[in-house]
């Protein structure tokens, strides 16, 4: 048996996303590399974000509704800045990084998501560690890291976004999309990427 004083929880594993997904961001910025080294870059990241923003929709919001007084507003207000961000994706993953739009669309992602971040890890996640017993931020971990692994690597701007559609849907969507990507070669994490190159 692990010592769950040792364990990750559920902030740590979402910090580490939230860190991953700003390096990818810093390298898309520098615009360097072939137009087809940031359409690369570009399908990771959204892929990732996808990913993360699921799991929270699924597990994290409803923790912090459940345990925060002003959680219901809180995971509305989160939600809200997925929904943005996932139309924002929609429309990026369909452009070449030649366009000019590429560019304008990954400036608004970044920012809309540097705001987000910066909400969940000054206000939310604090405030969670403080109000959820360890125990509960560990199982929420796993139940995070579960969801990332069968959560789409696609933005659905149209599916649910609430418990417990979400939930029931999102494992069929985001099977579809690995398939999809496994066809088309796209990748879907930076260690993908890094084996294809």
């Amino acid at each position: 048996m692990t010592d769950v004083q040792t364990e990750r929880d559920v902030v740590d594993v979402l910090m580490t996303d939230h860190r991953e997904v700003e390096a990818i961001f810093v390298e898309l910025e520098s615009r360097q590399g072939t137009p087809e080294h940031r359409r690369q870059l570009a399908a990771v990241v959204i892929a990732e974000l996808v990913r993360h923003s699921v799991a929270e929709e699924a597990h994290v919001y409803p923790a912090a509704r459940k345990a925060l007084p002003d959680g219901d507003q809180l995971a509305e207000h989160e939600i809200a800045e997925h929904s943005d961000a996932e139309r924002t994706m929609k429309e990026l993953e369909s452009l070449a990084p030649s366009e000019p739009r590429f560019d304008e669309l990954l400036t608004h992602l970044t920012a809309t998501i540097r705001h987000h971040v910066q909400d969940e890890e000054s206000d939310l996640f604090p405030r969670l560690r403080a109000a959820c017993a360890r125990e509960e931020l560990v199982e929420l971990a796993a139940k995070v890291e579960a969801a990332k692994k069968s959560a789409p690597t696609r933005p659905h701007p149209a599916a649910p976004d609430h418990p417990p559609a979400n939930r029931l849907l999102a494992p069929g969507a985001g099977l579809v999309d690995r398939m999809r990507d496994a066809l088309s070669g796209r990748p879907t994490s930076m260690r993908e990427l890094r084996e294809k190159n």
